[in-house]
């Protein structure tokens, strides 16, 4: 349940938008609103998004705090590791211990997506529904599940940066109910939706691509006003370019093209060695292969995405079945179906997107990748080879005589950028 409002816009890319000036943008948006007496629930980033959040909440609370009756804000984890105490301190700038003195009134919880109490069905997606919505890349029904704060809550408004994305083509906007506050099902289907179609064919869309259709169907089912304030943020620096303010559907449609001009760097020529250097919020390689996602258009045949993150030293804290199957082309899930079907689909989708575009023969069991994959982290060589990626000691790589050579491209702060070719 949405009910229409005016979009507003401001700043653009490559600007920066002061902090009175967006103070004064989120004043005049939540005043004519009527959230006084309400449930109000702020849908909220992980750590592995950047953004100004302190700045940003901190705008918002004292907008809402002593106007409406119950403020909650949930950290919209998809299906990542639950954040710590410290944590959430820490990306919500407060002292240790000191969020209640911060953000007075103001409740933080994680999407607890592991325990069933905290879930609610709003309701279910036909078969027919996704074959529509994905343009016949499947046809399974789906039960939308979401976190219970945000189902019985009257608003809740996602406050949330939009970038390229592997999955949905840029994300944002209703993104953050599902994935982000939704539970496996709805998650597996929607990636592997995405991993059908491919991650060179999807990463920064800036339209309703299949998966965005599926995910806005599925928020529609939700019985709450859903607002949002979509970001643009300046990678590297946290400095925000653009920000608008509506229905969470019309915020993002309206940040999305700002987002895809903002972050997409085109080059003539494709690389053949790309070293994407992951900032240390991102803690595993489930998130951190994001670096791999957005070098994949610009990557040569035969080329090689390094990841280089010595941080890093598991390939993924939640979901074990990766380490049993490796990471393949799509090809070699869907040619032997029978023996993986019942591997959970989102893992199989992240699989994937992570080895990119390939085939895989199954009369003589060859797989052929069109680009090789490395990680340079604190994996173990062995457990490099068990998923099927590249090994390279970290300590081997020397930055600044990369950086120097032309043959390379060594991108700092990788995850968020993405690169092209014309």
């Amino acid at each position: 349940m949405t009910t229409p409002i005016p979009v507003e816009v401001i700043g653009g890319a490559h600007q920066h938008v002061a902090d009175a000036e967006l103070a004064e943008f989120v004043q005049r948006n939540l005043a004519p609103l009527p959230l006084d007496g309400k449930d109000v629930v702020l849908v909220v980033p992980d750590g592995t998004r950047s953004m100004p959040l302190p700045l940003v909440i901190g705008i918002v609370h004292e907008a809402l705090i002593g106007r409406v009756a119950k403020l909650t804000a949930v950290i919209a984890l998809g299906t990542h590791s639950y954040m710590e105490p410290h944590e959430i301190e820490r990306m919500f700038g407060a002292e240790p211990g000191g969020l209640d003195a911060l953000y007075p009134g103001l409740e933080i919880v994680n999407h607890e997506w592991a325990k069933p109490s905290e879930i609610v069905s709003v309701g279910r997606l036909s078969a027919d529904q996704i074959s529509e919505l994905s343009r016949g890349a499947m046809h399974e029904a789906v039960e939308v599940e979401l976190n219970r704060r945000i189902v019985e809550s009257d608003y809740a408004i996602v406050i949330g940066p939009v970038f390229p994305h592997e999955v949905v083509g840029i994300s944002g906007g209703n993104k953050y109910f599902i994935p982000g506050c939704a539970t496996h099902d709805i998650i597996d289907l929607s990636h592997w939706v995405g991993a059908l179609i491919g991650v060179e064919g999807m990463i920064g869309v800036t339209g309703i691509t299949p998966v965005r259709a599926i995910i806005n169907a599925g928020s529609e089912l939700i019985p709450t006003e859903r607002l949002a304030l979509c970001l643009v943020v300046e990678s590297g620096t946290g400095l925000l370019e653009a920000a608008a303010f509506g229905t969470s559907e019309d915020a993002w449609a309206a940040t999305a093209p700002i987002a895809a001009e903002s972050h997409i760097v085109y080059t003539d020529t494709p690389y053949t060695t790309f070293l994407a250097m992951m900032p240390t919020r991102y803690d595993d390689i489930w998130t951190a292969a994001k670096g791999c996602y957005k070098a994949q258009p610009a990557m040569a045949d035969g080329g090689e995405v390094i990841i280089y993150a010595p941080h890093v030293t598991e390939v993924s804290e939640t979901h074990h079945e990766i380490y049993d199957i490796g990471y393949h082309c799509i090809d070699y899930f869907t040619k032997q179906w029978d023996r993986f079907q019942d591997i959970p689909k989102g893992v199989l989708a992240h699989s994937t997107h992570v080895r990119g575009a390939g085939t895989y023969d199954p009369v003589t069991g060859v797989e052929t990748n069109r680009i090789h994959v490395t990680l340079a982290t604190g994996i173990p060589r062995e457990v490099c080879e068990q998923v099927n990626l590249g090994y390279l000691d970290p300590a081997s790589i020397d930055i600044e005589a990369w950086k120097a050579d032309p043959e390379i491209m060594v991108v700092e702060n990788a995850g968020e950028v993405l690169y092209r070719l014309r």
